[in-house]
């Protein structure tokens, strides 16, 4: 069984990358319910497990089993690169009732008379569960995103230079074991059901995701093409502290600007160094400046964005010959 999806030429040059906090919101309730499976999780769920004893949880976990389809209006495919997560639950909260109930209906639900309760009135379910969500961020999610984020994004940077380099088979050569590249199709493994259908509309946006860290993860018609995949790095997430950094090189060139080299082990924005290492961006981008005066990194443009890179001398001094 699997999924099949066709591509024109004009829907590979819509092919793009998105972060979703709701997406990673919604998964992380499968971690909450079986730590046992995402013991790289571990780190999290103890501080966020005591938090949410005060958030009641007990409809979105009958919403959202342990495995098998879950419904897809709690998590739309992002309609922007980075969209907001207050966007992301408005998006939530305007789903037709009728929608909701019918795919609320396909789930396996681990608490049938809850998932019941909801169909008989989906209008005041999909507004009840986007409250819970809601709840759900700010209790146990909303500090950890910049983290998570900071996982992502350099996720994305990776494959995009991949698809820079290499084109869409590269791009998608590593993705994930069920996903192979044949020609002008992608086809995925699926345990649950067929489909073959041609890429439509804004064409297939790529979610690199930290919580459904195990598999891939598929959204289509009447939703835009979406494939949720496990990112890379995200065994790093939870490491504690800032990257370490040897105590040569901060006597060498000075603490901050050491762990701000240590820390290009992936090319990476000014934004996304100062939120991994907890610095303002003024403070990084001065640090960067003098790094690359030195020889140490290099910048390079990419859409919007500057990343910088360490150098082959930048990477001897962050970890010897």
């Amino acid at each position: 069984m699997a999924i099949e999806w066709r591509f024109a030429p004009d829907d590979l040059a819509r092919l793009r990358f998105a972060f979703s906090p709701m997406w990673e919101l919604v998964t992380s309730l499968r971690v909450l319910r079986a730590p046992a499976r995402h013991s790289l999780h571990l780190p999290w769920l103890r501080v966020v497990l005591p938090r949410l004893r005060r958030v009641d949880l007990s409809e979105l976990f009958a919403l959202v089993p342990l495995t098998g389809y879950m419904p897809d209006f709690l998590t739309p495919p992002p309609d922007t690169p980075l969209p907001d997560f207050m966007a992301e639950l408005d998006r939530v909260r305007a789903t037709p009732p009728d929608m909701a109930a019918d795919e609320v209906a396909w789930v396996q639900s681990p608490d049938p008379e809850v998932a019941a309760r909801f169909r008989e009135d989906p209008a005041a379910g999909v507004q009840r569960v986007a409250d819970r969500l809601h709840d759900y961020w700010t209790a146990g999610f909303e500090e950890f995103w910049p983290a998570i984020h900071g996982v992502l994004e350099g996720d994305v940077m990776w494959r995009s230079r991949r698809l820079a380099v290499g084109g869409v088979r590269e791009l998608f050569e590593d993705l994930h074991p069920s996903v192979v590249w044949r020609g002008d199709r992608l086809v995925t493994e699926n345990h649950n059901h067929d489909y073959s259908g041609d890429i439509t509309g804004d064409g297939l946006v790529l979610v690199p995701s930290a919580f459904n860290w195990r598999a891939v993860s598929i959204m289509y018609e009447p939703y835009q093409p979406m494939l949720s995949y496990p990112a890379r790095g995200v065994g790093t997430l939870w490491s504690a502290g800032a990257p370490c950094t040897p105590h040569a090189l901060s006597a060498l060139i000075g603490r901050s600007r050491a762990r701000v080299l240590v820390a290009l082990e992936d090319p990476a924005s000014t934004t996304a160094l100062a939120r991994r290492l907890d610095l303002t961006p003024g403070a990084v981008s001065q640090h960067l400046t003098v790094l690359s005066d030195g020889g140490l990194v290099t910048r390079q443009r990419l859409g919007r964005e500057v990343l910088y890179r360490r150098t082959p001398v930048g990477d001897t001094l962050a970890y010897g010959p």
